[in-house]
């Protein structure tokens, strides 16, 4: 990408005054960059990419193609939401892709961390292609990069946004309106453009998905346990009204294994980690303190309805030293 550097002298959007002139620009910079052809748009339902597809849309209207991907790395029921809330509620012009074995397939084996990020990203342009190959006038890809993405991508770790993009696209162009934004400024923005509350204050959710939750070779009977103990952590947060208290919050099921105990057998079973953070820009980021009687419901859901997990842990680790995702 160009003009990797948020301009000096570019003022935080912290206003919805501010947002309508940030708007405003970017409709008019999308539409002498795009001029009457198509534009391919990764849709994952989260903030970014939701807001990008709202701001597109108020730009270029029906020259906008968005495309749901299901690489087998969303949370549970997600991609069933994303259907629901953009084909259904919102009459997005809307194509779904159920690519979940090409995925995994690819990531058998596979540790490192950059690797699984790179490979991840870079399918996801493939897909992209192939589907903008059998449309008419597809000249553009859109994505939701945000500013953190760039600044992360230099030496801590690349996005699928940034880093993980193949050198031989095959579009003419990258159209990212909101690369110099940070998260809080993008939801400001999502606000302004009449988003409903619930896409626009969603958590973040990292474009490779639980493939970087399921830490080192992801394999399918760990990713369903990190799916499920995911979906147990999101239920209890929301009956103890912590989600809209809590900016970000998830599981994480490591590559190893712990020794444990179940109906007096020993068994050598997986952890998972709970991690919570809450923070303004995503740059840094403070662990809140969860009450005792819901992490012991949460635990207890865990190590009894989710196969193959005999511990569960909390992660207290601020940003920095420590990244929000472990990967």
């Amino acid at each position: 990408m160009e003009n990797m550097k948020r301009p000096e002298t570019m003022q935080r959007i912290t206003t919805p005054a501010l947002a309508e002139a940030f708007i405003a620009e970017q409709v008019a910079e999308v539409r002498a960059q795009v001029g009457d052809k198509k534009v391919l748009l990764a849709l994952s339902g989260g903030v970014d990419s939701s807001v990008v597809a709202a701001l597109l849309i108020k730009a270029i209207g029906k020259q906008l193609v968005c495309v749901h991907v299901n690489h087998g790395l969303m949370r549970k029921g997600e991609s069933e939401q994303v259907i629901e809330i953009f084909k259904n509620g919102l009459d997005a012009n809307l194509i779904y892709i159920d690519a979940t074995d090409r995925f995994l397939d690819k990531l058998v084996g596979v540790e490192e961390p950059e690797t699984k990020r790179k490979i991840i990203g870079g399918e996801f342009v493939r897909v992209f292609e192939e589907e903008a190959r059998k449309l008419e006038g597809i000249s553009f890809l859109a994505q939701g990069t945000i500013y953190p993405d760039i600044i992360e991508s230099k030496g801590v770790k690349a996005h699928h946004n940034v880093g993980g993009l193949p050198d031989d696209m095959h579009f003419e162009g990258l159209v990212e309106p909101v690369k110099f934004l940070y998260k809080d400024e993008v939801r400001v923005v999502g606000k302004a453009l009449g988003l409903p509350a619930e896409m626009v204050d969603r958590q973040p959710f990292p474009g490779p998905g639980l493939g970087v939750r399921c830490t080192g070779a992801i394999t399918r009977d760990r990713l369903h346990a990190l799916r499920e103990s995911d979906a147990i952590l999101r239920e209890e947060f929301d009956k103890a009204g912590l989600t809209a208290k809590v900016w970000q919050f998830f599981t994480v099921v490591p590559d190893f294994r712990s020794t444990g105990v179940r109906e007096g057998k020993r068994v050598f079973d997986w952890p998972v980690i709970i991690r919570a953070v809450n923070t303004v820009d995503a740059m840094t980021a403070t662990v809140p303190e969860i009450e005792w009687a819901v992490l012991k419901k949460i635990t207890d859901r865990i190590l009894s309805e989710v196969d193959g997990v005999c511990r569960v842990l909390y992660d207290l680790s601020p940003k920095a030293p420590a990244t929000i995702e472990w990967e």
